[in-house]
């Protein structure tokens, strides 16, 4: 990557990482499902209006939706108004790569190997650290709720490697529609209209600051270029700098909210991502080269299957050079799926709480 590109994606990271004490500050604005709803609505108008049409079946705009913006947003507001920290909330939304992995698994059928499990087992080992460091120094209940914003994340996850959007901004301004209404519906039951209306009356510039920074900030530039990112470089090159989110959550936390890191934190933050990193980041070993024709096997064969070439055909042997080396065939280039995940980890999406 070309260092203005990595300094592009350390940004996203960033502005990612930084989100998670916004929210905490956009929390004592508003209630959590009606920021949660502003936030949305923010983030699709106008855009809406100029990103064109959507470009996949609105049965997956509605399902990621519904999946990501009501259900993952709503419940990490949620945990968040209940007391989980900033910056362990961003840490542990990282999780999210684990039940992707999972999902994918169940549903789609994509075997992990053996180093996919093992970063799975140690991530979920941090998550244990995380919650037994959580629960005696803070609300359990707000760390199950990120948690469950975490499993409800995977979901949505499985749900855009399906539909497969060939663009991400297009893809996430249109899901930015759908959680809209249903999220202000549970916010006028949830949360009770006085309060809803009490938090609009006093609406000043900082609330009207954090809006812009979770609608704009975070979804439009941060889902725009990092899409970009991933439709210029294979995954597995932009996909690392999702790693970062949690460095600069917890940093900007302590920093800004003066949110203390104990060891015990430190030691699943350790554990966490080093997991995330096995979990999302393994390829594996290439698979063995065919083993070389016997010379009964070239006498038996088709004279046009005569393993002369380098990979076993003839007309590889005349042309000089392997079909996969030729432009625009490459298997590292990133597919549709990987250019329009919203998560934009490694898993399939990018991870963190924006």
């Amino acid at each position: 990557m070309r260092p203005a590109h990595i300094a592009l994606a350390a940004l996203v990271a960033a502005v990612w990482g930084v989100n998670f004490v916004v929210i905490e500050i956009g929390l004592g604005h508003f209630p959590p499902l009606l920021f949660s709803a502003l936030r949305f609505l923010a983030a699709a108008l106008p855009a809406v209006f100029l990103v064109g049409r959507p470009k996949v079946a609105w049965k997956w705009i509605v399902g990621v939706g519904l999946v990501l913006g009501v259900a993952k947003f709503g419940l990490l507001f949620i945990g968040m108004d209940l007391g989980a920290p900033a910056g362990l909330s961003s840490l542990v939304l990282q999780v999210q790569a684990v039940f992707t992995a999972l999902f994918a698994f169940a549903l789609l059928g994509e075997r992990p190997g053996r180093v996919k499990v093992a970063g799975m087992a140690i991530a979920l080992a941090g998550i244990a650290v995380a919650a037994v460091d959580e629960g005696t120094s803070g609300p359990l209940v707000g760390f199950l709720l990120v948690i469950g914003a975490a499993v409800c994340w995977g979901v949505s996850n499985v749900l855009t490697r399906k539909a497969s959007p060939p663009d991400a901004l297009n893809f996430m301004v249109w899901v930015s529609t759908v959680p809209v209404l249903p999220l202000l519906a549970l916010s006028l039951l949830v949360e009770g209209p006085e309060r809803g209306l009490a938090a609009l009356r006093g609406l000043d510039w900082a609330g009207l600051g954090v809006i812009a920074y979770v609608a704009w900030a975070v979804t439009i530039f941060g889902f725009g270029a990092w899409g970009w990112l991933l439709r210029r470089y294979p995954a597995s090159s932009v996909a690392p700098f999702s790693l970062l989110v949690p460095v600069f959550g917890m940093s900007a936390a302590a920093l800004f909210l003066g949110e203390g890191i104990s060891g015990a934190r430190w030691c699943a933050a350790v554990l966490l991502v080093g997991g995330v990193a096995l979990t999302s980041l393994w390829r594996g070993a290439p698979p063995p080269a065919p083993p070389a024709a016997t010379p009964a096997e070239r006498e038996a064969a088709p004279r046009d299957r005569l393993p002369d070439g380098p990979t076993g055909s003839r007309a590889d042997a005349h042309s000089g050079s392997r079909t996969d080396d030729l432009p625009g065939s490459r298997t590292d280039v990133p597919t549709g799926s990987q250019a329009g995940a919203p998560a934009g980890s490694p898993s399939g999406g990018p991870a963190s709480g924006r």
